[in-house]
């Protein structure tokens, strides 16, 4: 059997086109996104410049293929690791990767902008800057700003939202802030705190006033998926301005939270959703992560479509997969993408292996830390 199952993850990797899948993703995530901002003169006018942009870090990218080096396009960067938020549930919070208090050791803003320069100069196209709260941390998301090659959705609770940054995102418009919602008032509250969801549409509200385009960022889960999927949520967030929805299937980080996670009828269900959502409702982006990876590929963490920096410098697979070889204070984003870790995780076929759903690290992590502690 095991025989079988590393011909099988062989013949998977040579039949799958990783740079191909993904530069497919980005023009359709970019085509998408100039489609559903049309009404929108300023934020068009900077989505066709960004166009461009994207197209030739496309061609750097498939340059580097083409000598054996892969660059995805995508990189999460977690700019802080304080948040002021205790959301039922948060995996960052089980895995102690948020706090409530400022941390020490974080990348300076300094910092962060080599690195969103360098990410420039490799041919990455999306810099998703996440927490903690990254709202805290107004020096990184102005270095962001001066990057307009890169476009930066800020997964936000919504609630630092103020005059200052409305100025910066007026600005700056590769600059998107992405609202974490759970669906109505009562989910919401539910899970992030009385009192959120009104400050959270508010926060919306001003954003459509002002003319400043913005996301909606859905944690999914068995309990919530009809309703965030339903035509009148969409089009509730969508009157309020919202142009893109992206939907993060729950990772359960508890044993008493695994029913909450969406298994393969739950996935089926929203991939056929999205798809259609996508062909009678082009006025909003609809993105799906992890998405179907059964059918595409395999995970595309660990670098193959994207990889994860905490606060403090660690080149992790994946927000859900905290382990790190390698730090980034220390060593270039080129030499990160090779460390060993990654290099395992790649070559091992353990991304392509099956698993029940979500995140196929997070539910292999004992074979993650495995991988981790053979390296060492």
């Amino acid at each position: 059997m095991e025989i079988v199952s590393s011909a099988l993850h062989f013949l998977v990797r040579m039949s799958f086109d990783i740079q191909t899948y993904m530069t497919r993703g980005v023009e359709r995530v970019v085509g998408d996104i100039i489609k559903a901002t049309l009404k929108n003169p300023k934020e068009s006018a900077f989505m066709a410049k960004f166009a461009l942009a994207s197209r030739a870090a496309s061609q750097k990218r498939s340059k580097a293929e083409a000598s054996g080096e892969h660059i995805p396009p995508f990189l999460i960067a977690s700019i802080t690791s304080q948040c002021n938020l205790h959301c039922a549930g948060c995996y960052s919070r089980c895995n102690h990767a948020t706090v409530d208090e400022v941390p020490v050791k974080q990348l300076t803003g300094e910092e962060w902008l080599m690195i969103f320069k360098e990410a420039d100069d490799l041919g990455i196209s999306f810099i998703l800057l996440a927490g903690g709260e990254p709202m805290l941390r107004r020096d990184v998301i102005e270095a962001a700003g001066n990057c307009p090659n890169i476009l930066f959705p800020i997964f936000t609770n919504g609630t630092f939202l103020n005059g200052r940054y409305f100025e910066l995102f007026d600005k700056c418009r590769n600059l998107i802030p992405v609202v974490s919602i759970e669906g109505g008032k009562e989910i919401t509250d539910a899970r992030r705190g009385e009192g959120v969801y009104d400050q959270l549409i508010g926060n919306m509200d001003k954003l459509h006033e002002k003319g400043l385009i913005f996301g909606a960022s859905v944690t999914v889960t068995t309990e919530n998926l009809r309703e965030v999927s339903s035509e009148s949520f969409l089009k509730e967030l969508s009157d309020r301005g919202c142009k893109a929805v992206i939907y993060v299937e729950f990772v359960p980080v508890t044993d008493d939270s695994k029913e909450l996670a969406p298994g393969d009828a739950e996935r089926e269900y929203l991939t056929n959703e999205i798809a259609r959502l996508r062909e009678e409702h082009p006025e909003m982006v609809y993105i799906s992560f992890p998405g179907d990876e059964k059918n595409s590929g395999g995970c595309v963490a660990a670098g193959r479509g994207f990889f994860h920096i905490n606060s403090i410098g660690g080149a992790e697979p994946c927000p859900f997969s905290p382990y790190s070889d390698i730090n980034v204070r220390e060593t270039s984003l080129r030499e990160a993408l090779k460390s060993p870790l990654f290099t395992a995780l790649q070559d091992g076929g353990l991304l392509n292996d099956d698993h029940e759903g979500g995140c196929v690290l997070y539910e292999k992590r004992a074979l993650v830390e495995a991988l981790l502690n053979k390296e060492r």
